[in-house]
């Protein structure tokens, strides 16, 4: 039988070829050579009798037969974690850390205070939290790397084996720090938005699809000065030294804009508000810690929305 000649390496190989993309970075990441890496691979596709990945590229990208056994991989690779967690003795505590994705905007404006609130319920969970972008999250949320991730909800196509549970919706603001020319009165943004570089989200980020319609609309295609990035850290040091225009979510420089440091310009953004919530396995058994935690950000999400 296929099962019976599949083993924990086969799957740890085949998931993190997948959450890499290649058979290189993967190697590097499992402390094994490249070669190793194809060879495992082979005797997987051997045992299941199909092809698992495809190269792309310079790359590697997992197969539509693949991506169907790509789930109940990581589905197996996170029960064996529990089971071995659960059987594990560390002081009577467990500490395998609960993995948590979240944007820049959830770490900014939810996290804070759901931590806080989480710690005090003394469950002696041990927390990992990660930020990046929404696509690369849930790509790890279904591998099994991450066991929860707390973003905006991914298009539909990107959602299946997923569970999303709404807790507030959030839009995209257009911010300057405060004396910037564009923040003057009357002055016409979309005109003069080129004379000034534009911190931008990326191609791959969810909110990026409303921010290209929004520049249509006001009838630009793109900014003459664009920079792509993720980082809150860079976007808040930039935007005091320079006269950039952040175009941001609002959680993100809230703190900010309440304290005076940067102004949201009068651009009509609505058409960006979008829901920001949990997004889960829905194979997911939630242990006791990890409802404590759900609750925890859920609380945190209603204080701040």
């Amino acid at each position: 039988m296929a099962e019976s000649r599949i083993r924990f390496r086969h799957l740890q190989a085949f998931l993190e070829v997948a959450r890499q993309g290649s058979v290189a970075r993967a190697a590097e990441f499992l402390h094994v050579s490249a070669p190793a890496v194809t060879k495992t691979l082979r005797e997987l596709e051997e045992a299941l009798g199909i092809a698992v990945v495809e190269r792309d590229g310079r790359g590697i990208r997992v197969t539509r037969l693949g991506e169907i056994f790509l789930g109940h991989a990581g589905t197996a690779i996170t029960a064996l974690k529990r089971g071995v967690d659960s059987v594990r003795q560390d002081g009577a505590i467990n500490r395998h850390p609960i993995r948590i994705g979240a944007l820049p905007t959830v770490s900014a404006r939810v996290m804070p205070l759901a931590m806080s609130l989480f710690l005090e319920e003394n469950t002696g969970a041990a927390l990992k939290i990660v930020t990046g972008e929404n696509a690369v999250l849930l790509e790890q949320l279904r591998v099994g790397a991450l066991d929860l991730v707390v973003g905006r909800l991914a298009a539909p196509e990107h959602m299946t084996g997923f569970f999303f549970e709404h807790l507030y919706s959030e839009q995209v603001l257009f911010v300057v720090r405060a004396g910037h020319p564009l923040s003057e009165p009357g002055a016409d943004i979309f005109a003069r938005l080129d004379e000034f570089p534009v911190l931008m989200p990326t191609r791959e980020s969810v909110i990026r699809p409303f921010v290209d319609r929004l520049f249509i609309t006001n009838g630009m295609t793109a900014p003459a000065t664009e920079i792509e990035t993720v980082s809150d850290s860079f976007g808040r040091s930039f935007m005091r030294q320079s006269n950039a225009v952040w175009i941001i979510s609002a959680g993100v420089v809230a703190n900010e804009i309440a304290s005076g440091a940067f102004v949201a310009l009068p651009v009509d953004t609505e058409e960006t508000k979008g829901p920001v919530g949990l997004t889960m396995r829905t194979d997911t058994a939630p242990s006791p810690a990890f409802s404590i935690l759900l609750q925890t950000i859920r609380e945190a999400a209603r204080h701040n929305a």
